[in-house]
């Protein structure tokens, strides 16, 4: 017990004490480029319409990539549940993840190169949901397998349909592996840099290409831990929400 509390201490909660002291410290040209202090300047920025368009967009986004990997993941996990062999189909989801991660996006570059689609919101959406669907199909298919099948087989049994199975047996049963799905992928998507801004329109903005921008472009680190600790404050509660379920 005390090495997971020393564990959380050195690689939770002190750097997220460091990136607060940075939130409240003021700009400098030096190195590092703040100066410790007590200055709200990169709070109260949080404020500018600029901030707020690029957050409520990061999550339009993430939530449309949660409800795509939910109509295209919940049929696939259901499959691979019910597989004779789901530990073959388990490892073909896998397949991807040999490969890099850039080199996938690459390959999405590449194909999408001569089409009207690239560097638009339709390509930075392929990308975000051929990346992050097996975040989505692996917990809901291991909800799904230790599901009751007897069930499913009595519902039939009484007169149910294939749907009515579906929805009145099958869906309450996965619901704690689809909350915990959703939340590994609406979470990540959120805070998303790569995918954005290989795939995506290079004038949009989403948080993570802020937070990048302000660390890197702008050297404004007190602004760039001011909009992480922005998206922590959402996404930690969502996290606590779905780990609950």
């Amino acid at each position: 017990m005390r090495i997971a509390w020393a564990w959380l201490l050195a690689f939770v909660a002190a750097p997220l004490m460091v990136l607060a002291v940075v939130a409240v410290s003021a700009p400098s040209d030096g190195i590092p480029p703040f100066r410790p202090g007590f200055v709200l300047d990169g709070l109260t920025g949080l404020a500018d319409p600029l901030f707020l368009d690029g957050f409520f967009g990061s999550l339009r986004i993430a939530a449309t990539t949660s409800v795509l990997c939910l109509l295209i993941g919940y049929p696939m996990a259901l499959g691979i549940a019910q597989a004779r062999r789901p530990d073959l189909w388990l490892g073909l989801l896998m397949v991807p993840f040999w490969s890099g991660f850039l080199m996938r996006l690459a390959a999405w570059s590449l194909l999408l190169r001569g089409t009207p689609w690239l560097h638009t919101e339709t390509a930075m959406q392929l990308g975000l949901v051929t990346c992050y669907l097996p975040f989505f199909v692996l917990p809901l298919q291991a909800r799904l397998r230790r599901a009751d099948p007897l069930l499913a087989l009595a519902a039939a049994d009484l007169g149910a349909g294939p749907f009515a199975v579906v929805r009145h047996v099958i869906w309450p049963q996965s619901l704690p592996g689809l909350v915990a799905g959703l939340a590994l992928v609406f979470v990540p998507v959120t805070g998303e840099y790569v995918i954005p801004e290989l795939l995506g329109d290079p004038a949009s903005q989403t948080f993570g290409r802020m937070i990048w921008d302000a660390f890197f472009e702008e050297r404004d680190w007190p602004l760039a831990a001011s909009l992480s600790l922005a998206l922590l404050s959402l996404l930690v509660p969502l996290s606590l929400l779905a780990r609950r379920r």
